[in-house]
Parts: C-alpha cells; sequence; structure tokens
C-alpha cells in the first residue's frame, strides 16, 4: 500500500507565499511522492502558544491532531511549525499523540525519510543559509538543508558566523519589539552583503519573510528565497 502523506501549509505560507507550498508539492511529485491537502486544516497554534494563551492554542492542536492522524506521514515546508507540533503538544494536550512524530519538515523528509539528497536542482550564484531558531534547536539542525543545497549546481554556499544567529521575527516578538527586532535582521543582512552574496535560502518563510522585508527597506542586495524553490527550479 502507498504511503499517505499529509501536506500542512503554515499560516504565513498559505497566506503570503503560496507559490512556496506549490513548490514543495512540486518537489514531491517529481521524488513520486503524492501528498494529499485537507482543507480543514488551520494553524498550528504557536503564536497563541507564545502568547500565552494555552487554553486557544490547545484546541487548534486538538484540531491539528483530528485532521492528520489519517496520514502515515505528514510534510510541511516550515521548520517552526514542525517544532511546535513535535515538541509543545505534549505539554498542551497533557498527553502524547502519535501523529506528532510523524510530522516532518521538508527537508527533513527528503534527506532522513526518502533518502535523497540530490534533487538535480542547478542556481548560479553565492548563498548563505538560514536555519530558523526552532529548526536548528529541536529537530535536525541545519544538516537536511544544508545536504540538498550542496548538491544543488552552480550554488556556492557560503559559511558565515550569522548563520546560527536569529533573524529577529519570533512571531509576536517582531510586533511587540519593532526595532529591536529589525535591528537584528539588519545585523544578518549587513554580513551578508559585505560577503557580496546573491541568496539567503533558509527552509522556513517566516524567517524569509522578516529578512526580506529589511532588505527590501532598506536596499539590501540579498535575495530571500525559501529552499523549496530551489529545489523545485521555481528561481526566475
Amino acid at each position: 500500500m502507498p504511503m499517505r502523506v499529509g501536506l500542512f501549509i503554515p499560516c504565513y505560507v498559505d497566506q503570503c507565499y503560496p507559490h512556496v507550498a506549490r513548490a514543495a508539492v512540486r518537489v514531491l511529485e517529481r521524488l513520486g511522492v503524492r501528498c494529499e491537502y485537507d482543507p480543514r486544516q488551520t494553524c498550528c497554534g504557536q503564536p497563541a502558544y507564545n502568547s500565552g494563551y494555552w487554553a486557544e492554542a490547545a484546541r487548534l492542536a486538538e484540531h491539528f491532531v483530528r485532521v492528520f492522524d489519517k496520514y502515515d506521514c505528514v510534510v510541511a515546508p516550515g521548520g517552526s511549525c514542525v517544532a511546535m507540533v513535535r515538541h509543545h503538544y505534549r505539554e498542551l494536550l497533557g498527553r502524547d499523540e502519535p501523529v506528532t512524530a510523524r510530522v516532518y519538515e521538508l527537508c527533513q523528509f527528503l534527506t532522513d525519510h526518502l533518502k535523497v539528497d540530490d534533487l538535480g536542482a542547478s542556481l548560479s550564484g553565492r548563498a548563505a543559509l538560514h536555519v530558523p531558531c526552532h529548526m536548528l534547536r529541536e529537530l535536525d539542525g541545519d544538516g537536511p538543508a544544508r545536504r540538498l543545497l550542496d548538491n544543488v549546481s552552480g550554488l556556492e554556499l557560503v559559511d558565515l558566523p550569522s548563520d546560527t544567529w536569529c533573524c529577529g521575527f519570533g512571531g509576536t516578538f517582531s510586533v511587540k519589539f519593532p526595532e529591536l527586532s529589525a535591528a537584528m535582521a539588519r545585523r544578518k543582512l549587513k554580513q551578508m552583503e559585505e560577503h557580496r552574496l546573491d541568496y539567503v535560502v533558509s527552509p522556513d518563510e517566516s524567517c524569509l519573510m522578516q529578512l526580506g522585508g529589511l532588505a527590501r527597506r532598506e536596499g539590501f542586495g540579498v535575495r530571500p528565497l525559501h529552499i523549496a524553490e530551489v529545489l523545485a527550479g521555481m528561481v526566475n
């Protein structure tokens, strides 16, 4: 029986960057993975959880479990949401739910579950890899994303001291502390500019929204790209 895979799309991808979801589907389908999108899905609950609204976050967690329990694997193009489901639902729900262990970030699913490191992608230029804090510390670190990007023809991945620095987004953090949030992003972008990088590539669109927004406002020449776009060949 073929593996049944559910596609979980983070809120900010669904509302602002739907092309990232399309890129993720393209990558999976090229590898023979047929994924299903259940339109009943909603937010994973992380914004409410981080803001102290645990009762509201728990209701979203319960809904997530009901929607995705039927799948063998659940794949999301966003590490922060996956970290939320895997590591914080037990605390919210007061019990273990087996489905949470079957939720994968896209890069992790490709390299660890499907055992694929090279998708035949190509992109000319120099890039920094930015892995979001939750993914870096609560999932598999930068290993899966780095292995995939190392096999992108024409792309030079440049290691910078700022690779492990927070972008400053942090969900509601950027709303409550906008000046500090912008300063954190500016510090990362300046280092990328100093090394004459063309791109900043990340497996999480929320961080790219933060870095890309500041780059446009302040004239930094670094272009934000989600790793799914790169792997799918959807960079114009």
